[in-house]
């Protein structure tokens, strides 16, 4: 398990496990002589990606962002995906019960990102933590609610709609702090309404550390590359601007970024190499 500190909050990488997605689209129109020295996929053309969600103690809050798959896929998802299922028994290992997460937020509505956000009890489906508060942005759930064609796969109403009707799920519009130390941006790409979560939290002679969230923006520690897009993102030429954008704020300030799909390295610094070339450092 990853944990560390950043300023006065610790911040543990929780995962759901890892779950198939296939090469070719994992990385666009990168040809696979390129990034299959970066991730070797399987026979059929699969790579394991991870599912990281992040665990946010404040001191006052417990703040879980994202929540994996889950447990409610169809048997034939489930052949096509996986269903690990994991990120429960990795939140008891952590010492966090469901009942104690008091802050869930998703940065999208994509179904590997917020499954565990309810689960099914007999008929109905329900909140998997109880007592919390649900972020997401309205404009992704009204698109999520179109089912178009190109995307409709992604969006399972289930994992949020139960929690809308309830008023348990806040729907933001655009940039917002949650909590002190805790707000999200949206960086266009992925989806329109994609947003990464900003922790920031005072250090030493209050100096302000900062971590990132960044979700599908940069999936992993193997999509650093601007034009290293994948398929998946609606926008991609918008994914390249908001990645410009990121990396002009994060690397000089030296922000703490966080990978939701890089199982073996969900987190570092980022940091320009040679030629100019991006590079990642791991917390000391």
């Amino acid at each position: 398990m990853h944990r560390t500190t950043l300023g006065d909050f610790e911040l543990t990488v929780v995962s759901d496990g890892t779950y198939f997605l296939d090469g070719g689209a994992f990385f666009g129109v990168v040809p696979k002589s390129m990034w299959s020295k970066k991730a070797m996929p399987d026979e059929q053309n699969r790579l394991d990606a991870g599912l990281n969600s992040l665990l946010v103690r404040t001191g006052d809050k417990n703040i879980l962002i994202e929540t994996g798959i889950g447990n409610k896929l169809s048997d034939r998802l489930v052949q096509i995906y996986k269903q690990p299922a994991k990120l429960l028994d990795n939140l008891h290992a952590a010492g966090v019960a469901p009942e104690d997460i008091d802050i869930v937020i998703n940065t999208h509505l994509h179904f590997d990102h917020c499954g565990w956000n309810t689960v099914r009890r007999g008929d109905q489906v329900v909140a998997t933590f109880p007592n919390a508060k649900y972020y997401a942005q309205q404009k992704e759930w009204e698109h999520g609610r179109l089912q178009l064609e190109r995307d409709a796969i992604s969006y399972m109403s289930p994992n949020y709609d139960p929690l809308i009707e309830t008023g348990q799920m806040a729907l933001l519009n655009g940039d917002q702090e949650i909590v002190p130390g805790i707000s999200v941006k949206v960086f266009p790409g992925h989806t329109a309404n994609m947003q990464a979560v900003m922790i920031e939290s005072g250090g030493r002679g209050n100096e302000k550390k900062k971590a990132c969230y960044i979700s599908d923006l940069i999936p992993t520690s193997a999509h650093l590359d601007l034009t290293w897009v994948m398929a998946f993102d609606l926008f991609p030429l918008e994914t390249i601007e908001s990645r410009k954008k990121y990396y002009a704020w994060a690397i000089p300030e030296r922000w703490l970024t966080v990978f939701t799909h890089d199982d073996a390295k969900p987190w570092g610094y980022l940091e320009r190499g040679e030629r100019g070339r991006l590079a990642l450092k791991a917390p000391a």
